[in-house]
């Protein structure tokens, strides 16, 4: 689910922003596409950056499932 369009299905890619004051946005698009879409509630702040790796690996795991 995003922001912006609802659901979104399919090929998608995930990238996620840290800013300097700690706050985490996850974000998808299509494959290939040019507009990102914010993950409706996957937003957070980080009290430590180095946590951003870990939490994108987190997400990308959620939102990779293959079988459904």
């Amino acid at each position: 689910m995003t922001d912006e369009v609802g659901v979104v299905t399919g090929d998608l890619e995930l990238s996620t922003e840290l800013s300097d004051d700690g706050k985490l946005r996850a974000l998808v698009r299509y494959e290939g596409a040019e507009e990102w879409y914010a993950i409706t509630g996957a937003s957070c702040v980080l009290t430590d950056p180095r946590d951003h790796e870990q939490v994108h690996s987190l997400l990308h795991g959620l939102l990779h499932r293959p079988e459904g």
